[in-house]
């Protein structure tokens, strides 16, 4: 069951990255991240008479969720739209997916988990994967390609070491739930500050661009949703990389959708190659 949730975990995430797409076209990323999360905890907190559960409640466990909202998925979805802007879907998704590295060194120190052997051989082709994505010509295309790279790579790390903190809390308290409704809640904050601070630089808004970031916070939350109920039940050494697979919906839903995200070789190669590293590690 945990690794059915996973996977529909990933796939809210995979078509997020798409449909963030097109609102990114007319608003930018911090005004973006400033409807798609409060529209997610919107929903959380409608659904908080039917779902949320205090009958087990743990102080510990509430701080570590509010401390992953700090920065998950606020920063995350920050640098994430900041990448998909700039990069594409595509290769936003593919780079991102290499999360499962940081989460699984993270739930190595932080939980004690044991890492095999097997994650060195998939970190190589997560890295051979990364190359072929990042690969342009001419050399000032591939010059501001590399710039931007940080951006998705930072929002891996961030990724990676929220789920491991995630774990650490519902270790605690074991309701997935209050994990998301805690962690969106400070999230929004986050975001809604920020863009509130900077405001000028804001593009106009309009209802089709809304309801493009309104409909990415609503897959966005359910898939952390998702994914905590996964990590509720099992490892982040076994939910990690299967929620990482979400480029491959990414990639496909991209090439229907997006006429200005070309399918060519090297984003199928890169894209395979990664989650087949990725694959890899859950094999184990």
């Amino acid at each position: 069951m945990s690794l059915l949730l996973a996977g529909l975990s990933a796939t809210c995430f995979g078509t997020a990255l798409v449909t963030a797409k097109f609102g990114l076209r007319r608003l930018n990323a911090r005004a973006g991240a400033a409807i798609s999360i409060p529209t997610a905890t919107l929903l959380f907190v409608l659904a908080t008479p039917f779902f949320l559960d205090t009958g087990e409640f743990v102080i510990t466990a509430a701080l570590l969720f509010a401390l992953v909202g700090l920065f998950f998925p606020a920063i995350v979805t920050l640098l994430t739209f900041t990448a998909n802007d700039r990069l594409g879907p595509s290769v936003t998704g593919t780079i991102s997916s290499t999360a499962p590295l940081f989460a699984l060194l993270a739930a190595a120190v932080v939980l004690g988990e044991h890492i095999h052997v097997r994650t060195l051989f998939a970190t190589c082709g997560v890295v051979a994967g990364v190359a072929l994505l990042s690969w342009r010509t001419p050399a000032s295309e591939s010059s501001l390609l590399r710039s931007a790279l940080v951006f998705p790579i930072a929002g891996a790390i961030v990724r990676g070491l929220a789920q491991a903190m995630a774990k650490a809390g519902l270790l605690l308290w074991p309701n997935p739930f209050a994990a998301g409704l805690i962690g969106y809640v400070v999230s929004s904050t986050t975001v809604i500050v920020a863009d509130r601070a900077t405001g000028s630089l804001r593009r106009p808004r309009n209802r089709q661009t809304v309801a493009w970031f309104a409909a990415t916070g609503l897959l966005n939350g359910s898939g952390v949703l998702l994914m905590y109920i996964a990590l509720s039940q099992a490892p982040v050494s076994l939910v990690a990389p299967v929620v990482a697979a979400y480029p491959l919906v990414t990639v496909l839903l991209s090439a229907i959708l997006l006429r200005d995200e070309p399918l060519n070789l090297r984003i199928v190669l890169g894209t395979l190659v990664t989650v087949a590293a990725v694959a890899y590690l859950v094999a184990g």
